[in-house]
């Protein structure tokens, strides 16, 4: 065990973060209000004593007391300008990232992430909710040439290169989210319809869990993704495999019941607990799940077919797979919104005598 895992978390993780500052404004906020608060309560206990009942004593009415309240303005004013004057200066620099900075997205909606890097050109194309769809949910602009080499991330797993300075710029399409890497000392509100911002640079290679921060809703404990720190060549060789906007629009997935199915999966949050390469997340993976015999929750066995993927997807909490939390929310689909979505889980794997 390291020291550092000893000490967590009376001391602040370094993982991640270049944010020394950040960490020295919390100690500050520390120190200045656990003096107040001794002071204070050693305060009350003096007055309990020198103003204690005593035979003969009576207290003297005073409607005010100039002096003291002088006194009360003082000390006060420091306490709160040595409060709030390190967090201006920590902000002011959170918010100005330098000119070598890469640009990230992130975008919030109930309940996943989704992220975006820039094409070669190394600028954004336009979005906005006009634009939102079933296939586009970052809502980018068609019409937007710039936008044409954007490369999209469809997991809710991004990756950052070790060592580069990286803008992360954050809207949402729904409600007030908070993007959250504890280990970055970085987070931020995302309000619909603003574009907020932060930067900071990965100085530690590994895996974080990024979270949301703000209460967005009944799933909101299960709105997290990961951030994968690596080396540049590491990093280089896995941004240049993502598909650009231009690709995705396209390409498709074929038969379009099932690219309505996948970007109805997207669009309504279902990827951001259920896999589609078998990886384990909050709900089960959707890669051979179709025509799978699950356990319940009550030990009981069932097929995983067309009938049972429409009922718990209408009403999820009627019954629950063994292993998992029964946390999914109940989403409002129309007809024709099941039938592509059965379609699409059917497609990530039936076994082969049921295909």
């Amino acid at each position: 065990m390291s020291a550092n895992s000893r000490t967590t978390p009376w001391s602040a993780s370094t993982l991640a973060s270049i944010w020394s500052t950040v960490d020295d404004t919390l100690t500050t906020t520390v120190v200045v209000t656990g003096l107040f608060f001794v002071a204070i309560n050693l305060f009350v206990v003096y007055c309990l004593w020198r103003y204690r009942h005593r035979e003969g004593v009576r207290a003297a009415y005073a409607p005010d007391n100039p002096r003291l309240e002088r006194w009360l303005i003082g000390v006060t004013t420091v306490g709160i300008v040595a409060l709030l004057a390190p967090g201006l200066v920590v902000y002011a620099r959170f918010v100005n990232p330098p000119a070598e900075a890469m640009l990230l997205e992130v975008v919030g909606q109930q309940w996943q992430w989704r992220y975006r890097f820039p094409g070669d050109d190394g600028r954004f194309g336009r979005s906005d909710v006009r634009f939102v769809t079933a296939d586009n949910p970052l809502g980018i602009d068609p019409a937007d040439a710039a936008g044409h080499d954007d490369r999209l991330v469809d997991a809710s797993e991004v990756r950052l290169p070790l060592g580069q300075p990286v803008k992360v710029l954050l809207r949402s399409h729904d409600v007030l989210h908070d993007y959250y890497v504890p280990q970055f000392r970085a987070r931020m509100n995302i309000v619909p319809g603003q574009v907020s911002w932060f930067w900071f640079t990965p100085t530690a290679s590994g895996r974080y869990e990024a979270m949301c921060a703000q209460l967005c809703g009944v799933g909101h404990a299960v709105m997290q993704g990961f951030v994968v720190v690596e080396e540049r060549a590491a990093f280089d060789t896995w941004l240049q495999g993502l598909p650009t906007f231009a690709q995705r629009r396209a390409a498709g997935i074929g038969d379009p019941l099932l690219a309505r199915g996948r970007a109805l999966a997207e669009s309504k949050g279902c990827l951001a607990c259920h896999t589609t390469d078998g990886r384990p997340a909050v709900g089960p993976t959707w890669k051979g799940l179709y025509g799978k015999t699950e356990t319940l929750a009550d030990g009981s066995q069932a097929l995983v077919d067309e009938a049972f993927l429409r009922g718990f997807i209408v009403d999820p909490k009627a019954r629950s797979i063994r292993g998992f939390p029964p946390v999914m929310p109940r989403i409002d689909m129309e007809a024709a919104e099941l039938d592509a979505i059965v379609a699409y889980i059917k497609s990530l794997g039936a076994p082969a005598e049921g295909r």
